[in-house]
């Protein structure tokens, strides 16, 4: 049901702490992710700056700025109103594009980093809620469940009385573990992810009120899951088409019935061989009853739907793009190298696309204007750097961390441009040559592995999104601004360690039966819910 934010006193305000580590992992990709590609806030006023409805900010990281669609530098006043109902105790955010399995140690060291922060704060002034900031698809070197393994050691620091939410990707997992742990879960709503702050603001939103409850003695709500042995990636389970955009609009109305507080979908992360990698439907609210029925309803939804996914554009080898693009009168015609993308943990270097379309005479010759946005190659970067603009030189671009074939490729070219911001390092636009005669092809590289998503990160390079016939991004499904830019798209099913042919990466450690491995799976029964009875605290806050 539709809910508020109550204004209570200010001695009566719940105490929240928030800590989290949040990454969407690849088990298939050779790269390995470490304390130098996060960004890494401590302490209240850092971790609460991370939230635009906090703050008003504009996180670089993420869709949209405020919630509200307010100026940035503006908070929401929904923000606002939920910044003054409660006090929050920030412990340590942990934030990186996605990648490959994080280094055990650097976990570790924020795991403890954490425990202790939020044993401490719970010493100090008991605690009456934590959120759980993640993502959902973190994978540790060692760990089948790190997001579970992190909840269990907080939940040993805080205790079993304090109130658990979670708000998450859609793309995340969520085992048994986590879901004990936690209270209240819920997720976006929305592929690509127009609702990533939407989706916090409600989660904390929901946190905060049943915080206030739990002090004024009541319990908390009662909760559901539903697993759906299903493992997708989310380039067929956009909600811009059919059937996830139906699945999804079936949401808020639920939401609104008698007894229900929210209902989640979440499609789970494929690109990970673990046995909670599947789909999963979470409620939770007031009335049991109503609350595992609304969760099997769901669940049977996305289960009559299984066999009627799709790509969310046309699909095919990136010969066969690149043949459509190169002879479409549509442009700019974008293609998606989404077997490498960074967003759902590609190493960002493969150079599958890039040796093809070198090779076409097309843009050899200049008749056709490409562009591939980006590689990272720190040491072409730094070389690109080291010429200057306008400076020519050979360079061995791409295949140092994901090797397979063709590898590095070898190419001369001029430097165009040249910018170096936290997000990308050292970036460089490279036109190739063709001896000393420049061809139609330029190449992006970068010092850090990143995602060129944002009409900003064109420009800082002198380019438009518009400003070539062809464009080869590393990406799966193209975010907002990509696709208004784009007249024409096209996947390319291309190999790389988020490869969007699941069979061929070669999962061996997940559920079975499991759809896409298997021709079928067994109908969602009542016996499929997971139930979990809205438990009484034991001592509640004064």
């Amino acid at each position: 049901m539709t809910q508020t934010t109550p204004t209570p006193t200010t001695a009566s305000r719940p105490r929240i702490g928030i800590a989290g580590i949040a990454i969407e992992s690849s088990t298939f990709t050779p790269y390995r992710s470490s304390e130098r590609d996060f960004e890494v806030r401590r302490g209240t006023e850092e971790v609460l700056a991370r939230f635009p409805f906090f703050s008003g900010a504009v996180d670089p990281g993420s869709a949209p700025g405020p919630a509200s669609g307010a100026p940035a530098g503006t908070p929401s006043a929904s923000g606002q109103a939920l910044r003054e109902a409660a006090e929050y105790v920030g412990v340590l955010q942990a934030r990186a594009l996605p990648g490959g399995q994080l280094v055990r140690d650097d976990y570790e060291g924020w795991k403890r980093e954490i425990t202790e922060g939020l044993a401490a704060a719970h010493a100090e002034a008991p605690l009456d809620g934590f959120f759980f900031d993640i993502h959902g698809a973190m994978s540790v070197e060692g760990l089948d469940d790190a997001e579970g393994d992190l909840i269990t050691a907080i939940r040993e620091a805080i205790g079993p009385d304090v109130v658990v939410g979670t708000a998450m990707d859609l793309h995340g997992n969520v085992s048994e573990t986590l879901f004990e742990a936690c209270d209240l879960l819920t997720c976006y709503r929305h592929a690509p992810h127009i609702d990533a702050w939407e989706t916090r603001e409600r989660g904390l939103r929901d946190l905060v009120e049943t915080c206030a409850r739990v002090r004024a003695g009541g319990a908390l709500p009662h909760k559901a899951l539903v697993h759906v042995p299903i493992l997708l990636p989310g380039e067929k389970t956009s909600t811009r088409i059919e059937p996830a955009k139906s699945l999804y609009g079936r949401i808020p109305a639920i939401t609104e019935r008698e007894g229900i507080t929210d209902i989640s979908c979440w499609i789970g992360f494929a690109w990970a061989d673990q046995p909670r990698c599947q789909a999963a439907i979470v409620a939770y609210g007031e009335d049991a009853d109503a609350v595992d029925a609304a969760a099997l309803e769901l669940a049977t939804a996305l289960w009559k739907v299984r066999h009627d996914v799709d790509f969310v554009a046309p699909a095919a080898p990136f010969d066969e793009c690149l043949d459509r693009a190169i002879t479409s009168i549509a442009r700019p015609f974008w293609i998606s190298d989404s077997g490498d993308n960074p967003g759902a943990g590609g190493a960002d270097d493969t150079t599958y696309c890039l040796a093809r379309l070198i090779a076409r005479e097309e843009i050899r010759s200049g008749e056709v204007s490409a562009l591939m946005v980006a590689l990272a190659d720190p040491a072409s970067a730094d070389a690109a750097t080291e010429l200057g603009v306008g400076g020519r030189g050979d360079f061995l671009v791409g295949g140092h961390i994901d090797t397979r074939e063709p590898g590095p490729v070898a190419l001369r070219a001029e430097v165009e441009a040249l910018d170096e911001t936290t997000q990308t390092g050292r970036a460089a636009r490279l036109r190739v040559l063709d001896g000393d005669r420049p061809t139609g092809l330029s190449v992006v590289v970068t010092a850090r592995r990143s995602q060129w998503a944002r009409q900003g990160m064109f420009e800082r390079l002198g380019m438009s999104m518009t400003g070539f016939d062809v464009v080869t991004v590393k990406m799966g499904y193209l975010e907002p601004d990509q696709y208004e830019a784009a007249a024409d798209w096209m996947l390319a099913l291309t190999p790389g360690g988020v490869d969007q042919d699941l069979v061929r990466l070669g999962h061996q450690r997940i559920q079975r039966p499991m759809i896409p491995f298997d021709a079928e799976i067994p109908a969602p029964t009542p016996a499929s819910v997971v139930s979990a009875a809205g438990r009484e605290i034991s001592s509640p806050r004064p």
